[in-house]
């Protein structure tokens, strides 16, 4: 049964773990609303594509401009099955917006189906709600995940997590088991 699902945006949210998840997802027949805070449908998003190419961090590069779908002043948690939280630069400071942070509560609350990926752990972590569960992110989003009392998984990079209805990975090099993961909770079959 198709799904409506949430996905919360922002810029420089990375290219990759924005617009992989928003095409595969309406590929198999969910609706996936795309909001940013203080932007409405057709606006726009500055994306940046984070590349691991030895340095001691990964690189950021300009991406796409992402189209958003839907108004963040319209947003009414409750109508939508389930959430995902992309990665990138974007988190860090969602997680400084209330309503952002109310509304990703809600689903955690709720026991809504999450998907999470990279530094979309810093956003997770704010809601107070991962006390006692198993993430993975960014390694460099470990000490905040822990902070908020969860177990970090620190899992290769090409891995996701399952706790319940909460699926995390690392980067999105773990799309196709974070994707597959996230389906699964979701209900969705996919019939080859």
């Amino acid at each position: 049964m198709p799904c409506k699902i949430l996905m919360l945006c922002g810029d420089y949210a990375e290219d990759y773990e924005t617009m992989v998840p928003f095409q595969a997802l309406q590929a198999v027949g969910h609706t996936v609303h795309a909001v940013a805070p203080d932007k409405k449908a057709g606006d726009w998003i500055h994306t940046a594509v984070h590349d691991f190419d030895g340095a001691q961090t990964y690189s950021e590069k300009p991406g796409h401009r992402f189209v958003l779908n839907a108004a963040f002043a319209d947003v009414r948690p409750e109508s939508y099955d389930a959430l995902l939280i992309p990665g990138g630069r974007a988190p860090e400071y969602l997680r400084l917006n209330s309503r952002v942070v109310e509304i990703t509560r809600h689903f955690l609350a709720a026991d809504k189906p999450v998907a999470a990926v990279c530094h979309g752990a810093q956003l997770l972590a704010a809601t107070g709600l991962i006390k006692g569960r198993r993430v993975s992110a960014y390694p460099a989003c470990q000490v905040e995940v822990e902070l908020a009392g969860a177990e970090y998984c620190g899992i290769a990079v090409d891995q996701a997590v399952t706790d319940g209805k909460l699926v995390t990975a690392p980067a999105w090099p773990a799309h196709p088991a974070w994707i597959a993961q996230f389906l699964k909770v979701l209900g969705t079959r996919i019939d080859a």
